[in-house]
């Protein structure tokens, strides 16, 4: 199982290393813009509370040297009095501090969020296969809590103990000038301290910020994978899998833990020194009479005031290191280009990100907790382009030869498809065959635009579908994988996926009926039943009906099937193949094949071998002409031979669900 992304394995790379903490955080800007009123009058707030709460020591002063050492009984209680108000103050004050800034960075949070659900599903398909979902995970969870938690803590109060220490050190000057100046001793070495610290424990936090992604990729694997692990026994490896990794993230917590004690040792001790020093040196003065006893207290007072100040900035730089670090993980994932950038009729995502809304809050996908793209955001109906292209039938589907290599492949590595010619006629069914690892699937997602041709040009009706807008393209072409992917949707929000946003019943129990799924009428609460996560509570064979059927149910201009009865028993297979011919009368469609009895869908076929076409004709021309072809259908004659008793078997037992 893959638990690292390959460039942020190592996150001490030089162009983290050199990007400043500011730097980074400045980011947040556009996001934080909306709300920067209520931030802004947050921060005036908390410097309000906390000068109140140096105006006690001078309180203290006055009543020391005044009613106290003048026995004025009625001067104390009114000296107490002033102080009790003072202290009210400040908790008021604090207080709305935390109201103003609950609400505003909730609606942040949610914001950044949204943003980052759109940017994924704008994303292409080779970023998804380069990125372990553990990852992105972290990110959408973890990372943007510890924004929520900077921006409303950190953030303000390292402004509010500056503003603090400034204002406090300034009363103590006033108070005793040579007493300020031993007070004042620690700051160069703090702060020289304080500038280690940012640099070493920048590092670690995107170490295990990064760790804390694998870990989270590990348990979603063993959680989507729990039929494998406990099928094969394997639940111990993935125990010690998992205890590894948990070890290397404590460990790496354990040093941030050390870096931060190490910090914190030096901004406790230093200034605590001075403050005892000051008061050996503040009482002498008192008892030679150069000091009134009132302004030595006074100016304890202040120094001790400021203790939780000075104390804090060890974790407030802590948590400051950890947001930029998160904030880095964000903008890695939001600076990614998505599809179609720059492309007319596509809605352009900031790369800086930016609130969807001025009150901050994310809006929901789909229906039934179901992604962008079910039922009520499904695909879009055709343009006018695209309408006159359904019109007037044209030239059909064609690769122009269509060579293509994965982005992250070497340089000198041959090509999976190459130099790739190929016509399927306007209403003609194509079948591709090929062994595996020949690139049959490959050709299939380049038709959607899953992934861009590396040279050549593939057109739709004598249209280049890279010149047309991705929204357009997919409302022309439908496709159903090998693979078949559910949402914990109900049945009929997974079908009408494929669908406009008129579909309705009829075309759900259309669709149903020509991929021979009727039994999602029986289940518990018929379509509307929900299907669970993967479609896990559905056998193979019914999720692959499924999945055929939302290809279906829009009646797209091309179809693009990947194998799409490889799951289905030979009954099924045959019901299901004979609606499909009906369906692929009225289409323009290419279908990965393996079984002969899928191949005898297609007009014509072409073989696949080495990643270029190598013959195309009739299924009986390629028996009689081609060797290789032979074989291929040879092989899957045997196997299906093989088969055809347990997938009997298959057909009760599902019947039977």
């Amino acid at each position: 199982m893959s638990t690292t992304r390959a460039n942020t394995k190592e996150p001490e790379t030089a162009n983290t290393r050199g990007r400043s903490a500011v730097r980074t955080l400045l980011r947040l800007w556009p996001y934080v813009r909306p709300v920067r009123v209520r931030l802004f009058t947050a921060a005036f707030v908390a410097v309000l509370a906390s000068c109140m709460g140096l105006v006690i020591p001078l309180v203290l002063k006055w009543m020391v040297d005044g009613p106290i050492a003048d026995g004025d009984s009625r001067g104390v209680w009114f000296g107490a009095l002033w102080l009790l108000l003072l202290g009210l103050g400040e908790a008021v004050l604090f207080g709305l501090r935390r109201w103003l800034v609950a609400r505003p960075l909730a609606g942040v949070e949610a914001a950044m969020r949204a943003d980052l659900y759109r940017r994924l599903q704008r994303l292409p398909v080779a970023f998804h296969d380069r990125w372990p979902s553990g990852q992105l995970l972290s990110r959408a969870t973890s990372d943007l809590m510890l924004l929520r938690m900077f921006l409303a803590f950190p953030l303000t109060f390292l402004l509010v103990n500056g503003v603090t220490i400034l204002v406090g050190v300034i009363i103590m000057l006033v108070q005793d000038w040579s007493l300020g100046l031993v007070i004042l001793g620690p700051a160069i070495p703090v702060l020289i301290v304080c500038i280690i610290f940012e640099r070493r424990y920048h590092l670690v936090a995107r170490r295990a910020q990064d760790q804390v992604g694998d870990l989270t990729t590990v348990v979603e694997e063993s959680v989507l994978g729990i039929r494998i692990i406990k099928g094969f026994g394997r639940h111990r490896s993935q125990a010690r899998a998992f205890r590894e990794l948990s070890r290397t993230l404590r460990g790496t917590e354990l040093h941030k833990a050390r870096l931060l004690s190490g910090i914190w040792a030096v901004i406790v001790t230093l200034p605590e020194l001075a403050i005892g020093a000051a008061l050996v040196l503040g009482t002498v003065q008192v008892a030679d009479g150069e000091l009134s006893a009132g302004t030595l207290v006074a100016f304890l007072s202040t120094a001790l005031a400021l203790r939780w100040p000075v104390d804090s900035i060890g974790f407030l730089l802590a948590m400051s290191q950890d947001a930029a670090t998160a904030t880095e993980r964000y903008f890695e994932v939001m600076d990614e280009q998505p599809e179609g950038a720059g492309e007319a009729g596509n809605e352009a995502l900031p790369n800086s990100g930016a609130p969807a809304a001025s009150d901050g809050h994310a809006t929901p996908h789909g229906h039934y907790g179901a992604p962008e793209g079910a039922r009520g955001t499904a695909r879009p109906a055709p343009t006018e382009p695209a309408a006159e292209i359904l019109r007037t039938g044209g030239a059909g589907l064609r690769f122009h030869g269509v060579t293509f290599r994965y982005p992250d492949a070497p340089a000198d590595s041959p090509p999976v498809l190459d130099r790739v010619d190929l016509h399927i006629r306007p209403g003609e069914s194509m079948a591709l065959v090929g062994t595996t690892g020949s690139g049959k699937t490959t050709l299939t997602a380049l038709v959607p635009r899953l992934h861009e041709v590396t040279s050549g040009r593939i057109t739709l009706d004598g249209r280049d579908i890279a010149a047309l807008p991705r929204e357009e393209l997919r409302a022309l072409v439908a496709v159903a994988f090998e693979e078949p992917t559910l949402f914990s949707a109900s049945v009929g929000d997974n079908v009408l996926m494929g669908a406009g946003d008129e579909a309705g019943e009829t075309e759900l129990r259309h669709a149903l009926s020509v991929a021979q799924a009727e039994f999602a009428h029986s289940l518990p609460h018929g379509t509307d039943t929900q299907v669970g996560e993967q479609g896990l509570s559905l056998s193979g064979g019914q999720r692959q009906r499924l999945a055929l059927a939302r290809a279906v149910v829009g009646r797209p201009r091309f179809l693009v099937l990947d194998d799409p009865l490889s799951a289905l028993d030979v009954h099924t297979e045959a019901a299901v193949e004979a609606a499909l011919r009906r369906v692929l009368a009225d289409t323009t469609a290419l279908i990965v094949a393996h079984r002969p009895s899928t191949v005898l869908l297609a007009d014509r076929v072409a073989l696949l071998s080495g990643g270029r076409v190598a013959a195309v004709g009739t299924h009986h021309e390629l028996l009689r002409t081609n060797a290789e072809y032979a074989w291929l259908m040879a092989g899957a004659d045997e196997e299906t031979d093989r088969s055809d008793t347990a997938h009997g078997t298959d057909s009760f037992e599902e019947a039977a669900r």
